[in-house]
């Protein structure tokens, strides 16, 4: 997998992330899962951008995404 696609599947997670976050922290339970997609997220982005020559900018983000889905399309 390219550095791309890390980024790609981190950011995902981490927005999949944010509901479960609010929703454990509403319901007053502890927030297992959602601490798990947060560290996964997060050390998939830390990855991308550690192996990613010169990181990555905010220009970046759109570019990748849209290399990954044209990548997964083609």
């Amino acid at each position: 997998m390219t550095n791309d696609t890390y980024l790609v599947i981190g950011i995902v997670v981490l927005v999949f992330a944010i509901p479960s976050v609010v929703s454990a922290f509403s319901e007053r339970r502890p927030p297992r899962l959602a601490a798990i997609a947060v560290l996964i997220g997060g050390g998939l982005v830390a990855l991308a951008v550690s192996q990613q020559p010169g990181g990555y900018t905010l220009e970046d983000i759109p570019r990748a995404f849209t290399r990954v889905i044209g990548a997964l399309i083609r």
